[in-house]
């Protein structure tokens, strides 16, 4: 017989949770390390969908971890507190149990991927709860039409992309129908349209209200007209903040700009503007309030919207009639390009276009059968999953271990190894071993270990997967820098806002082939090449073109193009 839960009924509650994690000292003797999170006390009820905010090594991902069991149980950690889940203590009910009650997405998809099929992975759950067999296709189905992968059941699950997995461990967790749904970074490998079936899915789930979701997310464009209340970490791991989430975002802004944690870019807007002396109030959180907003205003300075870069003369990047294929499955397709000497280029399309691919050929990561890749002077490489570059057992070894490779004198190695502990906000964690890292932190320790060597071209993938609002800022800003230096950057992402506020040009990928080349504000107002990549114009672009009064601001695409002071120029 089922069991009734009233949307009044805490399904899930923490008391006092603090968690450390085993680290080494530099002698490599174990202890246990400052707690993240610290004391978090905190109640979710039937109904609620609750966003977890704070900067990057906070212990967000951590928190989540103890509401299945799995810390203290699996994963080797210290907690104080308790966690209880429909009532049951996750420190004295065994896991399995608890699969009942919790279901998680985890930050990589590849930590909960155990079978060879995609409809073998979704039923997996159900038939651990020894639930009928037609009863666990139906559940499978359900989820896996949900997420769009019903049409690639019978694949195994490496074929799929990055974004393709993601999406399989969400179907994963929905096929359980559990009271409690925890998801860490549920959209970080998605593309664009992925993004918003995703959330779709997540809304019409909390239409139910007779469940609590438990949510980790940076892009909170995506989330916020879900989202019912926030929590806020500090750097500490303590709860700072706690409350409805239009109050928590607006009337605290100022503190959350401080914490570094990501904001809504319509919010991130108007703070800008506001320098510039030009206030909307309310603060606006979506793309349609902040057009709202700006078309009460009866004058606006035009924005200065940068007109195309000139290609270098220099070439650095040459790739001539390039096919890859995957099994029978052709990835690319006569790929034909040429990247400039200097260019801060970026590559964008749904998962499963051949991203990953391309830049993994052109930094020589995969070979080539067809076609060529040619690049002048050394190349990085960032993988999108960080915990496959990493080879020591050390952060700081990690960073090294480039340099010693290529024979560099011990001194340049600890020069450059000093420098990039700092400006990746890493020192403090430099004997730790890279698996026991945050997300975040696991990410800026893989920038690093590419950018110790000083690559004449350096390709990343999904390089701000992970990142608080400020390291992410700071990433940036670091590539930034190289590229004004004459570094090459091609950057692989899904983040639309990221493109248009970085790279230069943008190569749009659809079925392995190359569908546009050109700035990323001329692709961006190109309807039907979105539709077909299936992309989406950055917020900025959306709440532009929804403006009615100010005709001139129809082309913004960034934030850096809002207008200033003068005085701040």
């Amino acid at each position: 017989m089922p069991i009734l839960i009233r949307m009044s009924d805490v399904l899930l509650r923490l008391t006092g949770v603090s968690v450390r994690h085993e680290v080494y000292d530099e002698s490599g003797a174990p202890s246990h390390g400052e707690p993240r999170p610290r004391d978090v006390s905190a109640e979710l009820r039937a109904g609620e969908v609750v966003l977890l905010l704070g900067p990057s090594g906070c212990g967000k991902s951590t928190l989540t971890l103890t509401a299945n069991g799995l810390i203290p149980q699996v994963i080797g950690a210290r907690m104080d507190g308790t966690v209880t889940v429909g009532g049951r203590d996750t420190v004295t009910t065994p896991v399995p149990a608890l699969a009942r009650d919790v279901a998680m997405v985890f930050q990589d998809p590849d930590a909960q991927i155990v079978t060879a099929s995609v409809l073998d992975e979704v039923c997996f759950g159900p038939e651990n709860l020894l639930l009928p067999a037609a009863e666990v296709l139906d559940r499978a189905e359900e989820a896996l039409r949900r997420v769009g992968l019903w049409e690639r059941r019978d694949d195994d699950p490496d074929r799929l992309s990055g974004g393709g997995r993601q999406r399989l461990a969400i179907a994963c967790a929905l096929a359980l129908r559990t009271s409690v749904l925890v998801l860490d970074e549920p959209t970080a490998n998605l593309d664009p349209a992925g993004v918003e079936e995703v959330y779709r899915t997540l809304r019409e789930i909390a239409a139910g209200r007779d469940r609590a979701v438990l949510l980790v997310e940076h892009n909170l464009d995506a989330a916020i007209d879900f989202v019912d209340r926030v929590i806020v970490l500090d750097a500490g791991g303590r709860v700072t903040l706690d409350g409805p989430a239009r109050r928590i975002l607006t009337d605290h802004v100022d503190e959350l700009v401080e914490l570094g944690v990501w904001l809504p870019v319509a919010t991130l807007a108007a703070l800008r503007l506001r320098a510039a002396g030009i206030r909307l109030d309310p603060l606006p959180l979506t793309p349609s309030e902040l057009a709202a907003g700006l078309d009460t205003l009866p004058e606006l300075p035009a924005p200065t919207v940068p007109t195309a870069v000139p290609i270098a003369v220099e070439t650095s990047v040459r790739v001539r009639g390039m096919t890859v294929h995957r099994g029978r499955r052709a990835i690319l397709h006569d790929i034909t390009l040429s990247i400039g000497a200097g260019e801060f280029v970026a590559v964008a399309g749904a998962n499963g276009a051949g991203k990953t691919t391309l830049a993994q050929a052109i930094a020589g990561v995969v070979g080539v059968p067809r076609g060529t890749v040619e690049v002048t002077g050394s190349s990085g490489f960032v993988f999108q999953n960080p915990e496959h570059q990493f080879l020591t057992n050390r952060v700081d070894d990690e960073l090294a271990y480039g340099m010693k490779v290529l024979r560099r004198p011990q001194a340049e190695i600890d020069a450059r190894v000093e420098d990039l502990l700092d400006r990746l906000g890493l020192r403090e964690l430099r004997a730790v071993h890279p698996f026991l890292l945050s997300g975040g932190q696991k990410r800026r320790l893989s920038v690093g270990t590419a950018l110790v060597t000083r690559p004449a071209v350096l390709v990343l993938d999904e390089p701000t997967f992970g990142q608080d609002r400020e390291r992410a800022t700071e990433l940036l800003d670091l590539l930034d820098a190289l590229h004004a230096d004459g570094t090459t950057i091609v950057v692989v992402s899904h983040d639309m806002h990221l493109i248009a506020e970085y790279a230069t040009r943008l190569l749009v990928l659809a079925d392995g082939r190359v569908i546009a080349d050109g700035t990323p504000a001329d692709v961006y107002a190109d309807a039907a090449v979105l539709a077909a990549a299936g992309l989406r114009p950055p917020p900025i672009a959306r709440a532009a073109r929804a403006l009615t009064r100010h005709p001139g601001w129809r082309r913004l695409t960034r934030l850096a193009d809002l207008p200033v002071l003068e005085t701040a120029r």
